[in-house]
């Protein structure tokens, strides 16, 4: 048997022998991370739901979901470990760099806007505002067409 011939099935076992092990470090990573979890500590499940870790025994947690609410997890079914900050940055809104001082940017555009000054110069506040569709002469009663008349 010629070695060229063989060497596509090398290849092939070499391949899945790295893709493997890459798998198998990936698992361990996971599983390290979750037995480092600690009660207080933020989480996200392979949901997507963010939680607090309350109580951790040997194949499960135990998380509040919402104030006053628990829920018992697997550990498998918990996706990451969040630090603190983070947690706080996606669950509460809150970066480290908040500071009070920051102006506060307003909700919409009326701020934009001077309060003394018109928003249309030409109309007053006082005048009526005329809608009707005026002729060529001026006046702003409508023409009468052919079958309209002045009987009511």
């Amino acid at each position: 048997m010629n070695i060229l011939s063989l060497l596509p099935f090398i290849l092939i076992i070499g391949v899945m022998f790295l893709m493997t092990r890459s798998a198998k470090k990936k698992q361990q990573q996971a599983a390290e991370m979750r037995n480092q979890m600690q009660p207080g500590t933020g989480v996200r499940t392979i949901g997507g739901m963010y939680a607090v870790v309350k109580e951790v025994s040997d194949d499960a947690a135990t998380l509040e979901v919402a104030p006053g609410v628990h829920a018992i997890y697997a550990k498998n079914a918990i996706g990451a470990v969040l630090d603190d900050d983070e947690y706080n940055r996606i669950v509460h809104g809150i970066t480290p760099g908040d500071v009070d001082d920051a102006p506060e940017v307003p909700d919409d555009a009326s701020s934009l806007t001077q309060a003394d000054e018109p928003a249309d110069a030409d109309v007053s506040a006082d005048s009526p505002i005329d809608l009707g569709k005026k002729d060529a002469d001026g006046d702003a009663e409508p023409k009468k067409t052919e079958g309209e008349g002045d009987t009511k």
